[in-house]
């Protein structure tokens, strides 16, 4: 049972090394553990940092692209380097090394195929009385979409069996953590939360320059991962609320014909069809935007089937070039 821990880098210099001397060498029941950093396009010298350090796989991007696209890089290269847990974990020493063995255990025990760490928010002093708020409503609205009980969407802290990896598919650019619980929740994958420590506060968050620029991008990213896996609910009550107001003027016409004023009513009649039209409009719109949802599900089926050849070749491929070293001497 091998195990690589990831950490997505963003001129992480300064704080690095002391988030790498806080991670585990020994896990019972992972036989390997091997660390692996993403460095996002850092100007400073977190590359160097890391190697000094130790680190076994660097993922290198020229230009910074994001933090969703970070981990999914990660990802990618846990998985081509024969991962069978992947733990994500922040460059700030945000989360304490030792819960990494907590976050591992459900998964090695066969409860869940993703773990989320659920910070003790309350208590976490670095964080505003509104910024605490603001991360209960955030992780309730998640638990709505999703249909899961994760206190703590927005925790990075995350552990993830080969089986969830492969399944992946972050799309937007912001990030990857409420856009995952919605798709975890919506198909299906085993997925749970369990407590952990955090540390104090070595640098401000990088994520987001303001609050209300954070809710925005949370909300959009909560309501485009809704939308991708239940457009048909969706579109449905979106439906509703023309249809409901068209009924309602079409009756009032009737009832007007039999009072004997329907000549003086006609725009209503013409109120009435025009947004019933718009609500049949919505609800066949609702039905393509359901059937291509479908056809995600396949694709991402055959995605993750894909993947997992891809990634068991090049592991074979790897191996067989270690063994072949040798006697090449």
């Amino acid at each position: 049972m091998k195990l690589i821990i990831q950490i997505p880098c963003y001129n992480e210099a300064e704080t690095l090394e002391i988030a790498l001397n806080d991670l585990p060498k020994h896990i019972d029941g992972i036989d390997e553990i091997e660390y692996l950093i993403i460095n996002d396009g850092s100007k400073d010298n977190t590359v160097e940092v890391a190697k000094n350090w130790g680190v076994h796989y660097v993922v290198n991007f020229k230009k910074n692209k994001g933090l969703a696209k970070g981990f999914m890089a990660g990802i990618d290269a846990c998985l081509r380097n024969g991962a069978d847990i992947i733990v994500n974990t922040d460059a700030d020493n945000q989360y304490c090394g030792e819960d990494i063995e907590t976050i591992v255990r459900p998964i090695l025990e066969g409860k869940a195929d993703i773990v989320i760490g659920a910070r003790p928010i309350d208590q976490t002093e670095h964080f505003s009385w509104l910024k605490k708020k603001l991360q209960h409503l955030g992780s309730w609205v998640v638990r709505r979409a999703s249909k899961t009980d994760i206190p703590d969407a927005p925790s990075g802290f995350r552990a993830y069996s080969r089986e969830a990896a492969l399944q992946l598919n972050i799309v937007n650019e912001y990030t990857y953590t409420l856009e995952q619980i919605v798709q975890a929740g919506r198909t299906n994958i085993a997925i749970m939360s369990v407590p952990i420590r955090t540390n104090g506060e070595l640098r401000p968050s990088r994520l987001f320059h303001s609050m209300f620029g954070y809710i925005k991008k949370s909300m959009l990213t909560i309501f485009r991962a809704y939308l991708m896996y239940k457009p048909m609910r969706f579109f449905l009550a979106l439906g509703v609320v023309p249809f409901v107001i068209g009924f309602a003027i079409g009756v009032r016409y009737i009832v007007f014909i039999f009072m004997g004023r329907a000549t003086g009513n006609i725009q209503s009649l013409i109120l009435c069809s025009l947004l019933i039209m718009i609500a049949v409009m919505i609800w066949v719109l609702g039905m393509m935007a359901d059937v291509i949802s479908a056809n995600r599900k396949i694709s991402q089926e055959v995605q993750a089937r894909t993947r997992d050849i891809d990634y068991r070749l090049a592991w074979i491929e790897k191996n067989m070039k270690k063994d072949s070293e040798p006697s090449e001497k």
